[in-house]
């Protein structure tokens, strides 16, 4: 690991404003790390399918304006969110390769006071770990690994696609970073049939019956392979994992209770933190196992 730089964290709006606990979690992991996380007036991403399908210059205008304000600083965005990420680097790759499009928001962008250069990258949280601090060095960071404890990954749909735009390093049929770094914290990663199955998350307004069954289909697939937790580095796919296990109960009459941790949350109970600390008791699904297991008492 080299001497980290300073970077603009771009939490995005789920996590900012339903989910500030995932928040808290990574900015723990970040500490124990020794990484530089900065904030900026950043606004909503935006959504990479409603806003884009439904206004494609606004999309790329709004998504822009925060490039904007890391190039002003100078410095590169390192996002919690796969939907956030997958849209500013997609912007930003349309905007650096097309001059006929980069001129027409530039001149929405003058409106402003604001002017898109291309000069900054974006990444997300997981390949910025990867590639910038590296297995080795999370491992040196873990002070209590998560031995015996079994995970089902779930890496999620943006992270990956659009493929030749976003993780060049990574096969999207078969994705292996989230494995990787949930590897170093000592627990014990769980094959299973559905792991690159959606969770149903975005069609779940338009076809709740779909995305619910969905869900179910991904749940069971690991239960039965002795998943007992997930883990995820997605808020929409968390919203979706974590809340809907209620509706899976009433619409099914079928109990659901697997945990579903956020990456660094994970990452932050390895390196130390307690349960309380990370604000477990924030899940609907309780984690009661962790505080059982690895802490001795009960959630």
């Amino acid at each position: 690991m080299t001497d980290a730089e300073e970077f603009l964290l771009y939490e995005g709006c789920m996590i900012g404003q339903r989910l500030p606990y995932l928040e808290k979690s990574a900015r723990l992991v970040f500490e124990k790390l020794e990484l530089k996380p900065k904030d900026a007036a950043f606004g909503c991403c935006p959504d990479p399918i409603g806003i884009q399908c439904s206004d494609y210059t606004s999309w790329l205008s709004l998504g822009a304006r925060n490039l904007t304000l890391a190039e002003a600083e100078g410095k590169d965005i390192v996002s919690l969110c796969n939907g956030c990420t997958q849209t500013l680097t997609v912007v930003n790759h349309e905007l650096k390769h097309s001059e006929s499009k980069r001129n027409k928001i530039n001149r929405i962008l003058k409106e402003v006071g604001r002017e898109f250069k291309g000069s900054i990258n974006v990444s997300h949280f997981l390949t910025y770990l990867l590639e910038e601090v590296g297995v080795e060095a999370i491992k040196a960071k873990i002070t209590k690994p998560l031995t015996g404890l079994k995970v089902a990954c779930h890496t999620g749909c943006h992270y990956m696609r659009p493929v030749e735009i976003m993780q060049s390093e990574e096969d999207h049929e078969n994705p292996q970073n989230l494995r990787k770094v949930v590897a170093a914290t000592g627990a014990t990663i769980i094959d299973y049939e559905e792991e690159h199955l959606c969770c149903g998350y975005a069609i779940m307004n338009a076809e709740e019956d779909v995305s619910l069954r969905r869900l179910q289909k991904k749940l069971d697939s690991a239960i039965n392979a002795g998943a007992e937790i997930f883990c995820v580095i997605c808020p929409s796919c968390f919203s979706q994992m974590d809340f809907n296990q209620r509706s899976l109960k009433k619409k099914f009459e079928k109990d659901y209770d697997i945990p579903i941790f956020y990456l660094t949350e994970l990452l932050a109970l390895a390196m130390g933190y307690t349960y309380d600390e990370i604000e477990l008791k924030m899940h609907s699904q309780k984690p009661k196992l962790i505080k059982e297991r690895f802490e001795g008492g009960a959630a």
